[in-house]
């Protein structure tokens, strides 16, 4: 059940999704389409996009997770859409669903259900880590259909795992296992499929016992410096960092550590 104090947003029901939040400051949307592997169809992208603004406004909500309902976290676009006259794979760019996701200014985890396929690589892309059920696989189909990915999959692909490995995903369109997704850097880390929400929860509380507005600004931070030289991420840090640390006092500095020393190495 959800708490009273949520706003309207959450009080509409979502013909492909389920977003439930947690009192503990999480939220979690569901892809929930099963019958059609979650495939991101224009209602669900558009959902989703509604979904993640009321949360971003939400000042209660400072994390999300992101999965799927049945066996898998999601197909990728739905073709059977474009059976429609006047429709072709260029309309993905018009409901861009990654975009939509990292509006979301705080941490996203992605819990991988299942099946992610394509577009699905690129939706776990978006996220900030991922978690992976052992039964989880991945692939890229792209080049088997002859579409390029429009979301940023194959930026963030490189970045993730490499050049070398990322070609190798991306031009045979292979499943990748769990475990081998775990040792490429893929993703974070792998669990037996029913621990798979409550791993996913947890990580949640870890990052919400740390000031939220720091959070967001470490996200932002290393967003950026991913896309810089080494010498300009430096640069950037040096900035931001003396912007930001300027209006911390050593009264709060000290409230915090004390309320980490009653923590103990939980909280930490």
């Amino acid at each position: 059940m959800l708490p009273p104090s949520l706003p309207s947003p959450y009080t509409v029901p979502y013909e492909t999704l389920l977003v439930e939040c947690a009192v503990d400051g999480f939220a979690t949307l569901t892809f929930n389409r099963p019958d059609k592997l979650n495939t991101l169809s224009i209602r669900l992208r558009q959902e989703l996009a509604a979904a993640v603004a009321a949360l971003e406004a939400d000042p209660a909500i400072h994390v999300l997770i992101l999965t799927g309902a049945g066996r898998a976290f999601t197909a990728g676009l739905d073709l059977d859409e474009w059976a429609t006259p006047g429709m072709t794979p260029a309309a993905a760019i018009e409901h861009d669903a990654v975009a939509a996701l990292r509006q979301f200014s705080g941490p996203v985890i992605g819990a991988i259900n299942g099946l992610c396929i394509t577009g699905g690589v690129e939706m776990a892309l978006a996220c900030d880590l991922l978690v992976a059920a052992s039964d989880a696989r991945f692939a890229d189909t792209h080049v088997k259909v002859g579409l390029l990915p429009g979301w940023g999959g194959s930026v963030r692909l490189i970045r993730r795992i490499g050049l070398n490995r990322a070609k190798e995903l991306a031009l045979t369109g292979r499943f990748l296992a769990a475990d081998e997704a775990l040792a490429w850097g893929l993703v974070n880390r792998v669990v037996p499929r029913e621990q798979l929400l409550a791993e996913a929860q947890a990580l949640a509380r870890q990052m919400l016992a740390n000031p939220a507005d720091g959070v967001a600004r470490y996200k932002r931070l290393l967003d950026e410096e991913a896309g810089l030289t080494e010498a300009q991420g430096f640069e950037l840090e040096r900035a931001t960092s003396r912007a930001a640390n300027a209006g911390v006092t050593r009264e709060e500095i000290e409230s915090r550590l004390a309320r980490l020393r009653r923590q103990g190495p939980r909280g930490a």
